[in-house]
């Protein structure tokens, strides 16, 4: 019967994390890299810096960091032609990415309220108890490198808090 009661809270962790990442990408849909970068811009060359810049490139004027066989010549300059199109696509992607973790931080806190005030079946609640944990996990994972250190402080601390009174709330009966 333990087994039973551990594979149902193991099965709605699964379910619930795939149901909320689900639901977000079927109603809020993250930028596509396409339309920052379209592929015709790969097959523009720039020979020249005025080339490489009137086209959203980042011109380098040493030759890149990768070994090149004895028989080639090493570049002595070259264009990152996606340049500019990578860093509007980085902002937006960064915004998403905020956006989608402070949707499942709600959703993983209604998920952990949830298992500790309306559910009463242990299985089920502590299903609710970690996909909320896990939702939590997620966003913060999608938005942690565009973070502030700051930020990234506060959020461990405020998921150290609930941890901690979720365990005085289901644990100290």
């Amino acid at each position: 019967m333990k087994f039973k009661k551990i594979a149902l809270a193991i099965g709605i962790v699964i379910i619930l994390s795939i149901f909320f990442n689900y639901g977000i990408y079927t109603f809020y849909k993250p930028p596509k890299y396409e339309t920052f970068c379209p592929e015709d811009l790969f097959s523009k060359t720039a020979a020249t810096e005025s080339d490489c810049t009137k086209n959203g490139g980042l011109w380098h004027a040493s030759g890149p960091e990768v070994p090149v066989a004895a028989d080639e010549k090493r570049p002595t300059a070259w264009c990152d032609i996606a340049y500019q199109c990578n860093k509007d696509f980085q902002v937006v992607r960064d915004v998403y990415n905020r956006n989608v973790f402070v949707i499942l931080t709600i959703l993983g806190i209604l998920s952990l309220l949830a298992g500790i005030y309306i559910i009463s079946v242990d299985a089920v609640t502590n299903g609710f108890l970690f996909g909320g944990i896990l939702s939590i996990i997620i966003g913060a994972i999608r938005y942690w490198s565009a973070m502030d250190d700051y930020l990234r402080f506060i959020i461990s601390g405020v998921a150290l808090i609930i941890l901690i009174w979720v365990g005085y709330k289901k644990l100290n009966k």
